[in-house]
């Protein structure tokens, strides 16, 4: 009986067996459609036990693979191959139901396919992930068939395949060469002039007009007789570090994605775009304890315990405790450092419970607080009121607008530079502030 297991009687059979029915019910009011109901039957269990013959006899006629990336990437769209094979003598039309990892919730996943004897074709669709983490794959069922399509046979392939999910590394890609790329500019990022110069001496040389009379160097001007200028590079090598609240605060989703995987997926561009400055990128989050420690450098293999520590971050329902931050920095962060610190304030009472904390961080280092526009908010009072109701819900929306702005000029207030964005433009607007503090060398 285990040639039953993969066995399936398909609907074209249940059609002409309802059609055989109808000519024997048909067949008592009048006599002489009893034989032709007789040959039908005959005829639809001849066929069914041929196309039987034909799907069944031999072993292994339908080869299939399914061929996943080694890592799928948080929020994109990431292609799922399958490869499949017919060995037949006969021309196979194939259904292809593939076990999708259950966080994706597909009921309805199905594939077809007609692929001639002797040929081999390849299927693809895509799948986009909306948490980080382990994803596992069930078995790949190919259901070959005749032509007649009376039967199919299910054929089973790749148990248990699993893929992990990193942060956006596809986004990663795509900012990749934008710092040096002259069509930057078409992806939001703007061009910085360099306002004065850094004190890292590289060379002296012969002035040429243009050059800054602020940098003559009057000792070699008299030892050649010709005016010397001092030659300055950027600094380099100063650290960055991406500090993220994985509180209750950035639960909140956007699009499909929590708050915390768009506080993720910029924290991984930036550290990126940090490490070709030739600055050190470093990483860590918080929420009631200090985790995911990555000490800033420039080494080869940063971006990679970046991207692992950055892997499996949850968020949690609880209050994020600004002090065990600040301890963490004073402690672990001993030169002064550019800090993207990704949190979410709604109110003002929300900042100055933790403001005394930014305050403290931000007398020893450079501080950058990111927080989040309410893009609900935001259309809520774009939209005419019509109703009492209604004007109520908008002056209620523009408050809380309103004190998304007086956060900004609180923060100001103390010398903590801020952004306000939306999470679709969290990388790009958090690259345009790193490359303004390196022009203006606030560092």
């Amino acid at each position: 009986m285990k040639f039953l297991k993969p066995f399936y009687i398909q609907p074209p059979f249940f059609i002409a067996a309802s059609g055989v029915i109808v000519i024997f019910v048909l067949s008592y009011f009048v006599p002489f459609l009893f034989g032709m109901a007789q040959l039908c039957l005959l005829l639809l269990l001849l066929l069914f036990f041929l196309d039987f013959l034909f799907v069944f006899l031999g072993k292994n006629k339908i080869e299939a693979e399914r061929m996943v990336p080694e890592k799928f990437s948080n929020g994109d769209e990431n292609t799922i191959h399958i490869q499949v094979e017919n060995n037949y003598f006969f021309k196979a039309y194939l259904e292809i139901i593939d076990e999708t990892p259950f966080q994706f919730q597909l009921r309805d996943f199905k594939l077809t396919a007609t692929l001639s004897s002797k040929k081999l074709q390849l299927l693809e669709y895509s799948l986009r992930p909306l948490e980080r983490g382990e994803y596992h794959f069930g078995d790949l069922n190919v259901y070959a068939s005749s032509k007649l399509r009376l039967v199919a046979k299910r054929f089973t392939f790749n148990k248990d395949t699993m893929v992990k999910t990193y942060p956006s590394f596809k986004q990663l890609k795509r900012f990749e060469m934008l710092n040096i790329n002259k069509n930057s500019l078409e992806f939001g990022l703007r061009k910085m002039r360099r306002i004065g110069h850094s004190m890292e001496f590289e060379q002296i040389k012969e002035y040429v007009l243009g050059d800054d009379l602020r940098t003559i160097n009057w000792k070699a001007t008299a030892k050649t007789n010709g005016l010397m200028v001092n030659l300055f590079q950027d600094e380099k090598s100063q650290p960055v570090y991406s500090l993220i609240d994985k509180g209750r605060v950035m639960k909140m989703p956007f699009e499909g994605l929590s708050l915390l995987d768009y506080a993720i997926n910029s924290a991984l561009v930036i550290s990126n775009v940090v490490l070709r400055k030739h600055d050190k990128a470093g990483l860590l989050s918080f929420s009631k304890k200090v985790e995911n420690r990555v000490v800033a450098e420039r080494r080869s293999s940063q971006m990679q315990l970046i991207l692992e520590a950055l892997y499996n971050v949850k968020t949690n329902f609880s209050e994020s405790d600004f002090s065990k931050l600040y301890t963490s920095i004073k402690q672990h962060i001993t030169h002064r450092s550019l800090l993207f610190l990704y949190t979410n304030f709604e109110t003002m009472d929300g900042l100055n419970r933790q403001l005394p904390y930014l305050k403290a961080i931000s007398k020893n280092h450079l501080l950058v607080v990111i927080f989040f526009r309410n893009t609900e908010l935001k259309a809520l009072i774009e939209t005419e009121a019509t109703t009492i109701q209604e004007v109520y819900d908008k002056v209620i929306a523009e408050k809380f607008a309103f004190e998304k702005r007086l956060i900004v000029n609180e923060l100001k207030k103390f010398g903590i530079h801020s952004i306000l964005t939306t999470p679709e433009q969290l990388t790009i607007d958090t690259i345009n502030k790193y490359l303004e503090i390196k022009a203006r060398g606030l560092l």
